[in-house]
């Protein structure tokens, strides 16, 4: 162990002093969390829009906006008020922003829970929730998180 240590502490100082010095890959390690709100409806198409606030452990936050699209066989309206996410795989705040693959199946009324995990390349976002509706179905598509602009646009 401690040989190893030395072989790589000595090609470290090999290619500072050949000014070839390469740093590391950083590790995608930086918590982040998602709290947002949502509603929506399906009838064949689903469509949900919401906003929330992401922040990370580094002190930074942002004001998103969330959009999901898709379609299936699916029949239903809903609202979720309290919902959370956790990412993982990031490197910035900025690696939580684009689109997510979204696979879901629901039966439910009134009240309700619901968790699911989505991906955008490395990056996976596992959601849960509570809020109010009905809905039926199977649906695909894309969760999209955005920055949100200046006058909540």
């Amino acid at each position: 162990m401690a040989t190893r240590a030395l072989m790589a502490g000595a090609a470290a100082v090999a290619l500072m002093v050949s000014g070839l010095m390469v740093t590391p890959a950083r590790a995608a390690d930086l918590d982040c969390k998602l709290r947002f709100t949502l509603s929506g409806w399906s009838a064949l198409v689903k469509h949900a829009e919401g906003t929330g606030t992401v922040t990370c452990e580094n002190g930074q936050s942002m004001r998103v906006k969330i959009e999901a699209k898709g379609g299936g066989l699916t029949v239903g309206k809903y609202r979720i008020d309290d919902g959370r996410g956790t990412f993982s795989d990031v490197r910035t705040i900025n690696d939580v922003l684009g689109n997510y693959a979204e696979g879901e199946a629901q039966a439910g009324a009134v009240k309700s829970s619901a968790a699911q995990v989505l991906t955008k390349g490395t990056v996976s976002l596992a959601l849960a929730g509570t809020g109010e509706g009905v809905g039926l179905g199977i649906s695909v598509g894309v969760f999209t998180i955005s920055k949100l602009g200046k006058g909540g646009k």
